[in-house]
């Protein structure tokens, strides 16, 4: 509470942290595109393997760690405070994520088709639009 002087009397104000609104959507969005990926993954592990070249011996723990990645960030956002150090630890794990889609996708890491290479940038893209996304939202609070 922080007392204030208006006309005269004095007005209690309360002062309010900003709320994480853009940091709670950044990280829902990072849970629901990596539960959708995630979910893909495990699904249609045989087909993508055929179509992008990603081996289904990755994609199956791939899924499965996705699936479990996206449980953490809904669960950091549905806090009533929102962690600072935790997000940048996603920060800085989706960092590292993109990193290593980018050699997987340079380096023939992966038997990666044409279509597959393609996949692996876009996702890769959006990866890091969502941990620029988690960062202006880290900094607004």
């Amino acid at each position: 509470m922080v007392p204030s002087c208006f006309g005269g009397a004095f007005v209690t104000t309360t002062a309010t942290a900003p709320r994480p609104r853009l940091l709670r959507l950044a990280l829902r969005l990072d849970a629901v595109a990596s539960g959708a990926l995630g979910l893909l993954a495990l699904a249609a592990a045989p087909l993508l393997d055929a179509l992008l070249g990603v081996p289904s011996a990755l994609l199956y723990p791939v899924g499965a760690g996705l699936l479990d990645w996206a449980a953490g960030l809904e669960l950091a956002a549905a806090r009533p405070a929102v962690s600072r150090a935790v997000v940048r630890s996603v920060i800085a794990l989706n960092a590292l994520w993109v990193a290593a889609s980018a050699a997987a996708a340079l380096t023939g890491w992966l038997p990666l088709t044409a279509l597959g290479t393609a996949f692996v940038a876009a996702q890769a893209v959006a990866v890091a639009g969502l941990a620029d996304l988690q960062l202006v939202g880290l900094r607004r609070i």
